[in-house]
């Protein structure tokens, strides 16, 4: 008799549990389901939906025990994974998503640390609202202990540096720069390290491919088309590395007009949605053009910190948890289902 959870899709990944090796146990017990299972995305505030969504599928009561539990991996020492944030131009919001990304990671229950692998404009410092002058303890004579910072672990040059001293060096040494802050910090056992990439193809990508193992890329664009011209070039580049890429983030993707609350799509619209079809990658999210979330992150506070309950804030939690899952279906080797997008040109 074929397991009526067989069948359950994923709410996330729109792939049936089954496929993804997600139900540990299920039994029907005293007139109730009791299901035991663990999925490789954090898993904080779903047990509820989840239990109504299996008490659709099954119609019947349903006890839901679900586990977090990311796929095994070793992206550096102390860490599972590491998901590096990029973009092929700058201005499109890449440091603003990479830690709200990461902070919604911790606030969906997993943990999380941030690498500002911008050597030469780093910014991760101020928007995290670590004071000018505050710097991580050494372990040992050799080791950066993070810094932490919104519950999550952080390591930056800004953390290392004055705000006004530049990083005036050739490649080389920037390369160098990274590879010490990817292998000599003290991470405490992270599930995911997210890695704030400069923007461009350049010689710090090539460092991180070949000094750690990345488990995927999430790229960030806007909806104008130079703009994805750009992404294009950053998923390309990626690709000859052989790093997955998990999927797109779109930002500025509309205005809602504070008196009328009308939405404006001032930049074009699914301009992200057309480059994630050509790749067969998902759109992991689309995040308005929104004056509050430039001045929490300015601030120190960034938007999923200044306002967790917030709606901005919930993008960001949804879309931290399709990256994760996008990893957990890589290491499943479940195939993705195909991307239709729809284009009226």
């Amino acid at each position: 008799m074929p397991n009526p959870l067989d069948a359950f899709l994923d709410p996330v990944l729109n792939v049936p549990w089954r496929e993804l090796g997600a139900v540990r146990r299920a039994a029907r017990l005293d007139g109730r389901w009791h299901v035991d299972a663990i999925v490789g995305y954090p898993v904080e505030g779903l047990v509820e939906p989840y239990t109504r969504a299996l008490e659709e599928q099954l119609h019947d009561a349903v006890v839901l025990d679900l586990t977090f539990m990311p796929p095994q991996g070793q992206g550096a020492p102390g860490v599972s994974h590491i998901i590096a944030v990029a973009s092929g131009k700058g201005g499109v919001g890449k440091s603003t998503t990479a830690v709200n990304l990461a902070l919604a990671m911790d606030q969906a229950g997993a943990k999380t640390g941030i690498l500002d692998a911008d050597i030469y404009g780093p910014s991760q410092g101020m928007m995290l609202g670590v004071p000018d002058g505050k710097r991580p303890d050494v372990r040992d004579e050799r080791q950066f202990v993070p810094l932490r910072v919104h519950g999550i672990e952080a390591i930056s040059m800004s953390m290392l540096t004055n705000e006004r001293t530049p990083m005036v060096w050739r490649g080389p040494m920037a390369s160098g720069a990274l590879q010490q802050l990817i292998g000599q910090t003290a991470w405490g056992g992270l599930d995911y390290l997210v890695v704030d990439m400069p923007p461009g193809t350049g010689d710090i990508q090539l460092t991180l491919s070949q000094q750690a193992k990345v488990s995927g890329a999430v790229i960030v664009t806007t909806p104008q088309d130079i703009a994805l011209l750009d992404a294009r070039k950053g998923i390309e580049m990626f690709r000859k590395v052989d790093i997955p890429i998990l999927g797109i983030v779109e930002n500025m993707s509309w205005f809602e007009c504070g008196g009328c609350g009308q939405r404006h799509e001032l930049f074009g619209h699914g301009g992200g949605a057309r480059v994630a079809g050509e790749y067969g990658v998902p759109v992991l999210g689309e995040f308005p053009l929104d004056p509050r979330i430039r001045e929490s992150t300015d601030g120190g506070t960034p938007t999923v910190v200044a306002d967790p309950a917030g709606r901005v804030a919930a993008l960001y939690v949804d879309c931290a948890r399709r990256a994760a899952a996008e990893l957990w279906r890589n290491a499943a080797n479940v195939t993705p289902p195909p991307t239709i997008v729809m284009d009226d040109q």
